[in-house]
């Protein structure tokens, strides 16, 4: 019981900070270590299929799509300075110290128990299935809208002034 209390210290503390960082890729690796804690609790929890999907859905594929998105907002002349300030060591402290807290914690999870614990229930794949494509259906559909809406707002955001001015002094002649 005290792990999942941990993991969810680190989930709150990490998403505070996420959502208070001014840097975009510095909430982004808070985003990541909160998705990570979430998913050390779906598996304490006894369903190791979310904490998986977690993983590589929320924490792998649409973390890197965010990241392909910054990278392209980013770029310009005064990219290069940006990124040696992202680089720098006392930036990247927070996420390490909370990443480790999270790996020695699922460590101590995954080891042998000294003591037989009382059998959890285990939600297989199929349950999940048929949560997500039954009861829930409305909610990821709904979800993966909310997405495609911030990626393309982030996009349009970003878009440099003169990127758009250039593309409005295109014409065709015929």
């Amino acid at each position: 019981m005290t792990f999942f209390y941990i993991s969810a210290a680190v989930a709150l503390i990490s998403s505070v900070l996420a959502i208070s960082r001014s840097n975009a890729v510095h909430a982004l690796l808070y985003a990541i270590v909160s998705l990570l804690s979430v998913a050390l609790i779906f598996f304490m929890l006894g369903a190791p299929f979310a904490a998986a999907l977690e993983v590589v859905i929320y924490a792998g594929a649409i973390m890197v799509l965010f990241v392909f998105v910054i990278m392209m907002i980013s770029s310009g002349p005064g990219s290069t300075q940006q990124e040696r300030r992202w680089m720098n060591f006392r930036l990247w402290i927070g996420p390490s110290v909370l990443s480790a807290v999270l790996i020695i914690e699922l460590f101590a999870v995954i080891s042998p128990p000294r003591e037989p614990m009382s059998a959890k229930p285990v939600i297989e794949s199929k349950q999940v299935g048929i949560a997500l494509m039954g009861p829930y259906m409305l909610g990821v559909e709904l979800s993966s809208l909310l997405l495609t809406a911030g990626l393309v707002g982030a996009y349009h955001l970003g878009k440099r002034k003169d990127d758009a001015a250039q593309t409005e002094d295109v014409t065709i002649h015929d």
